[in-house]
């Protein structure tokens, strides 16, 4: 393959892969996996060696890994603040409504409020609302933490696959 067509192969994918990692900002936006497809795309035109091959197994469990435990994280750390599980269910459910009709800022503004309702309608008070809301938001915070990292370790990887 001609230097300047690889060249572009790579320069695409680290584009795609810095779209993905700045976009897990947004709890909702699927950064982890863009970054995966950008690995994919580039061993499909790039062509996957054979140490290519190991470096897009570890690449997809870090995918993997980080999505599963995303979820987990947020809402471990509400139940550990007292959420109830209901609560945190309908709390998703509200900020998926709100994202596919208004935006995912609309959807992060509306999760913590729809918890915070819930949890008042559940018998606790403004304050235990209050602070099981910031549960939530704690889980978020960890969790963009450890997505983050983990999309810098995918990229670091490309980085020595290409």
């Amino acid at each position: 393959m001609p230097d300047w067509i690889a060249t572009s192969i790579n320069i695409l994918t680290l584009i795609v892969m810095l779209f993905g990692l700045f976009g897990l900002i947004m709890p909702v936006f699927p950064g982890l996996v863009i970054i995966w497809l950008a690995a994919l795309g580039f061993g499909i035109f790039g062509g996957f060696s054979a140490g290519g091959w190991g470096f897009f197994l570890v690449i997809t469990v870090l995918m993997l890994i980080g999505n599963i435990s995303d979820g987990l994280l947020m809402g471990k750390k509400a139940l550990d603040y007292g959420a109830a599980k209901v609560s945190l269910v309908i709390a998703a459910a509200v900020s998926i409504v709100v994202s596919l009709f208004f935006s995912p800022i609309g959807g992060l503004i509306a999760a913590p409020i729809a918890l915070y309702l819930s949890e008042k309608n559940q018998g606790h008070t403004p304050e235990e609302a209050k602070r099981i809301t910031k549960g939530l938001m704690v889980g978020w915070g960890w969790a963009f933490a450890l997505r983050f990292a983990i999309g810098i370790i995918m990229i670091i990887l490309w980085t020595i696959w290409m």
